[in-house]
């Protein structure tokens, strides 16, 4: 079982660009697929099914924009991605996209043939929600890749001599040999195989090609992981006469499904802190972008609050103007945290960092608030999915609301079972949310979902602070917002077909971008 990690599923990745569903997780499809040529690419034929979400969305959501520079071997934060077409073009490699009936069964399915003067190799890979993505197949046989392994493809004639030599040479997590002619022998691994192994392996008469794949995620996987709980009731169970805290069962989680110290976890969190802070005070002081619906408006919100033309709602005026200062630098290309996706980028962070100002806590503080909310998202990522075009945003905005309002319960020293409590009330305020993005740029309604969920994320922490009662358990919630969401229609879940981005304003909105991006 492949058990989500909060640095890999919940709180990351820091990246640019609207979309983490389409811009980062492309960009880890591209990487995989550069890996598999050998840094060789010279032509590319893309194509989207037309019955999913990414034939309509996938140039202006940024899935081209991160394909590309998944291609060229970049990071998801380059500050050369809003440009990656022109650099894709200047390193001499071909692309073409092709919307035709690939039988796709996910909506964010990427089928993907790579060429140069010496092969072609065909990668089919889905985005799974907020960055993370799968690939089902190579050259049409079917695997398993997540990106968090060290991946060796020895493609040959036969496989018994290799397999000897690989069991007698080298450790590995998982090996699986795909029987179809050729075979290629798959190696899951921490690393790839010694280099005398390599050479020995590149000698072998029945060997045809060996593919390195590089792992794309900060959390590596390994063989026979543990983790004592991956529920809201499960962790109940096991805390049982233990009384630990949230953060306390938040670090041990992440340190059994990442083997790795309390200290690394912490400073993995610090860092994304440090980056989500930057992101608030870039947006504070302006951004710009060409391509987009809304300006910088948060500026504006802080010189009106500054001069006390706002009505005085405390917290809450600090999280809205935080909520919209990071959605305008996600919508101006600058770099922002998906948590836990880059759609709804503004509502964990904005309805922490905002709370945690107004009461003065220190940044030791807000790393630990971050942790318990990377907790709750744990149990809905292992439940449920953050791809809103897979279940309506409800998943995307709710699911921040919900992660947010449990750590804003810690940071005023509520206790585990507010925090779940108030977690519970957010979600079940969110059920069946669409996701119909104005002109398929994810800034409006967004922005306004993002602000709903954040405030949302306010008031149930105060009512659960309160003694409220949640009623209908967090994984029970969980369990429904997935079910209503797969039961939204799929022209309301981010395909550019129903909702508000098909009324008569939007399209002429959308029409007149185009007409200025040519």
């Amino acid at each position: 079982m492949n058990y989500p990690s909060i640095f890999n599923d919940i709180i990351g990745p820091v990246m640019r660009g609207p979309s983490s569903s389409h811009c980062a997780a492309s960009l880890r499809i591209g990487r995989l697929c550069r890996d598999l040529m050998a840094n060789n690419i010279k032509s590319i034929l893309v194509e989207f099914d037309p019955n999913g979400s990414l034939a309509n969305t996938h140039k202006d959501q940024g899935s081209d924009m991160g394909l590309f520079g998944g291609f060229l071997g970049w990071e998801a934060d380059d500050e050369r991605l809003p440009k990656s077409d022109y650099h894709i073009s200047e390193a001499g490699i071909k692309v073409q996209f092709a919307i035709r009936d690939i039988a796709a069964k996910h909506l964010n399915t990427y089928q993907i043939t790579l060429s140069n003067s010496l092969e072609t190799r065909t990668v089919t890979a889905i985005s799974t929600g907020g960055g993370m993505i799968e690939v089902i197949a190579i050259d049409g046989i079917g695997v398993s890749m997540m990106g968090d392994f060290y991946e060796t493809l020895i493609y040959c004639k036969t496989p018994d001599r290799i397999l000897e030599l690989i069991n007698r040479g080298m450790s590995y997590d998982y090996l699986i040999v795909h029987n179809e002619n050729p075979h290629f022998i798959e190696i899951k691994a921490q690393s790839f195989p010694e280099e005398f192994l390599q050479v020995q392996l590149a000698s072998m008469e029945d060997v045809m090609f060996i593919k390195k794949l590089c792992p794309v995620l900060p959390v590596l996987s390994r063989k026979d992981i543990i983790v004592p709980f991956v529920t809201c009731n499960e962790m109940l169970d096991y805390n049982k006469n233990k009384n630990l805290s949230l953060l306390e069962l938040a670090i041990l989680y992440e340190s059994e499904r990442g083997n790795t110290s309390e200290e690394e976890i912490f400073g993995k969190m610090r860092k994304i802190v440090h980056t989500i802070k930057d992101s608030i005070k870039c947006g504070l002081q302006g951004t710009q972008y060409t391509d987009r619906l809304l300006g910088s408006q948060s500026v504006n919100f802080r010189t009106q609050l500054q001069n006390k033309r706002l009505v005085e709602t405390g917290a809450l005026n600090i999280v809205v103007m935080y909520v919209s200062a990071l959605m305008e630098v996600k919508s101006s290309m600058g770099v922002i945290v998906a948590a836990p996706t880059a759609g709804s980028c503004g509502t964990l962070p904005g309805a922490v960092m905002g709370t945690a100002d107004f009461l003065g806590v220190s940044e030791d503080e807000i790393v630990k608030a971050m942790l318990v909310a990377g907790l709750i998202g744990i149990f809905i990522s292992s439940q449920s999915t953050f791809a809103g075009e897979v279940a309506g945003c409800g998943v995307e905005y709710g699911s921040g609301g919900s992660m947010a309002s449990a750590a804003i319960v810690y940071l005023s020293k509520g206790t585990l079972s507010q925090s779940i409590a108030a977690a519970s009330m957010v979600l079940q305020s969110t059920l069946g949310m669409t996701c119909t993005p104005i002109a398929n740029r994810v800034e409006a309604p967004c922005l306004g979902n993002n602000v709903m969920a954040a405030t949302n994320a306010i008031s149930f922490a105060n009512m659960a602070l309160s003694g409220y009662d949640e009623l209908i358990p967090l994984d029970e919630v969980i369990e429904t917002m997935y079910t209503i969401g797969m039961g939204i229609p799929h022209e309301f879940k981010c395909t550019n077909i129903g909702g508000l981005c098909a009324t008569k304003t939007a399209k002429e909105i959308e029409r007149k971008l185009r007409s200025a991006a040519f």
